[in-house]
């Protein structure tokens, strides 16, 4: 397909962008640590704060992650033709790495600078950046799947040029099964499917995790060819479901006033579940439905800035929450319902001022992509 659908995946870019930092912005009415983000530990203060983070976090904005994955596979699968690998990881990675490295130091030092952490704290996050991310930085932890799904582009492209409709659908239905996994380890067994102490490799490993959105992103570009109706009614019905699935199941394992350990509150929140992966379906069919011939300039520009927005979401958000939410999470300065995305469109707002004055600068891409 062509142009019309580089427009719509303009405007699922900039929405993405934004459920991040509405999703972030949520973390703020059920984190239990000094830093206001979602820890190991969660405490709902009130039943206001239970309905409009699962609301906000669950319902609307869960299906942020998977639709930057599909995004990217929808974009970059198959490779085109005559590319090889090695070329293929050059392109890719001279624009996602360095401004990775750049954003890893910043959230290494600028806390040191605000008084955050010591000189000391920063040197040990800093020796450990060649294994994992700063803890100042915790979203930056969608990085390794996403340099991930770049490794594997060039070994599945080949498969993906020659594989029917019916083969996809077939590889898609395994890895919608080891969506079920979560739920599986959270309530009937820790170990499933051959899992063990000495083995962490399920039966459905490689049918699973974030390369069963690339293949689905590839059958909606290929094979999928409903007529505009369809796709939006499907879209519609498919979003709906899930989505409101996710919202429920954090509201019915909440407990106001209660310490709970997160994983188990958000038990139903893994990016690759049956409700986040039917929403994520859903709401990228009707992403597809917009037929503009050309994007605006301003969903244009923002779409080109979104991944140095993401980069820097935290900068702005952390201060920003902690203004509104005042060290009361029950009694904000603006009501919860309102507070959330004020707190995410004034995030969205600073990362886009800031990611236009650094593409000013010569040399912008090595900071912001």
């Amino acid at each position: 397909m062509g142009k019309k659908q580089i427009v719509f995946v303009d405007y699922l870019r900039v929405i993405a962008c934004f459920l991040v930092m509405l999703v972030h912005a949520s973390e703020n009415f059920y984190g239990a640590d000094a830093s206001g983000m979602a820890g190991n530990v969660s405490m709902l203060a009130n039943e206001t704060n239970r309905f409009w983070v699962a609301f906000y976090d669950g319902t609307v904005a869960r299906t942020c992650v998977p639709l930057f994955m599909v995004v990217s596979a929808f974009l970059l699968v198959p490779m085109k033709e005559g590319q090889t690998m090695f070329s293929f990881y050059k392109r890719r990675f001279l624009r996602i790495i360095p401004p990775f490295i750049a954003f890893q130091l910043l959230y290494t030092f600028i806390p040191v600078l605000t008084g955050a952490w010591t000189w000391n704290e920063a040197t040990e996050s800093l020796w450990m950046l060649p294994l994992n991310f700063s803890p100042m930085a915790g979203h930056l932890w969608f990085m390794y799947p996403l340099i991930s799904l770049y490794l594997i582009i060039p070994i599945i492209s080949p498969w993906l040029e020659k594989a029917t409709a019916k083969e996809e659908l077939a590889f898609i239905g395994l890895f919608a099964i080891s969506t079920f996994l979560p739920w599986l380890h959270q309530f009937v067994a820790s170990e499933i499917w051959g899992e063990c102490f000495w083995n962490g490799f399920t039966m459905l490993w490689y049918c699973s995790g974030y390369i069963g959105y690339l293949v689905l992103a590839h059958y909606i570009r290929k094979h999928l060819n409903w007529h505009r109706t369809k796709r939006m009614a499907v879209g519609l019905v498919s979003f709906l479901i899930g989505a409101i699935f996710t919202g429920w199941s954090f509201w019915w394992m909440g407990t106001p006033g209660q310490l709970i350990e997160t994983p188990l509150l958000e038990w139903s929140w893994a990016f690759c579940t049956p409700n986040v992966l039917l929403a994520t379906f859903g709401a990228f069919l009707m992403f597809t439905c917009i037929e503009q011939k050309e994007t605006p300039k301003a969903i244009a520009s923002i779409s080109r800035l979104s991944f140095g927005m993401y980069l820097m979401h935290i900068f702005f958000l952390a201060p920003i929450a902690s203004w509104i939410v005042n060290g009361d999470q029950a009694n904000p300065l603006l009501p919860v319902w309102l507070a959330i995305p004020v707190i995410a469109m004034l995030t969205f707002v600073c990362c886009v001022v800031t990611s236009k004055l650094i593409s000013l600068i010569p040399g912008s891409k090595w900071i912001i992509g």
